[in-house]
């Protein structure tokens, strides 16, 4: 299990990846781990909280488009459900105001390394960002994260991977 941190901006790709457990048969051998440690984070997550999300949505809505609002049949669904039934209740420091400006936030980090950085994946950092604790983005499978953790250390925004081995991996075999 992960190290969670006590406040986090959980990336879609954690309880996506969670979902999985419910085909362990489909699950690639280089997934197992990764798919299990996905699992604990949203069941530590839904037990405990600790979750921040924006105001306007954004991470809630694109929750939506990707994961069953009925809570079932995965993990991840659950959480979906559990995020729709509990967002407005959260502190509201943990729901943070970002404000859209073109394809990037405001709140979005200035620093030269992070230019190129994924605009669909921009309203985690600047959720993480805007926030008073700047809480930690937990991320499952995307590999290009792990070319960004540096610059976003640097600016104070830690990147907590769900699948460290996996995603260097991906990533190092993406760089060649």
């Amino acid at each position: 299990m992960i190290d969670m941190p006590p406040k986090c901006v959980v990336d879609t790709n954690v309880p996506k990846t969670a979902n999985r457990a419910q085909d362990p048969d489909g699950i690639p051998d280089e997934l197992t781990t990764c798919v299990l440690n996905c699992v604990e984070a949203i069941e530590y997550i839904v037990k405990k909280g600790g979750l921040v999300i924006d105001s306007g949505d954004e991470i809630f809505t694109e929750y939506r488009h990707q994961l069953r609002m009925e809570g079932q049949p995965g993990v991840g669904d659950h959480f979906m459900k559990w995020v729709h039934d509990r967002r407005w209740q959260l502190p509201e420091e943990d729901r943070v105001t970002i404000t859209k400006n073109g394809k990037t936030y405001n709140e979005f980090p200035d620093h030269d390394d992070l230019i190129n950085f994924d605009d669909s994946d921009r309203k985690f950092v600047a959720v993480a960002n805007a926030h008073s604790q700047k809480p930690s983005i937990l991320e499952a499978t995307d590999s290009t994260w792990w070319g960004w953790k540096d610059a976003l250390h640097s600016v104070g925004i830690r990147v907590v991977f769900v699948c460290p081995d996996y995603v260097e991996q991906k990533f190092r075999e993406k760089m060649g």
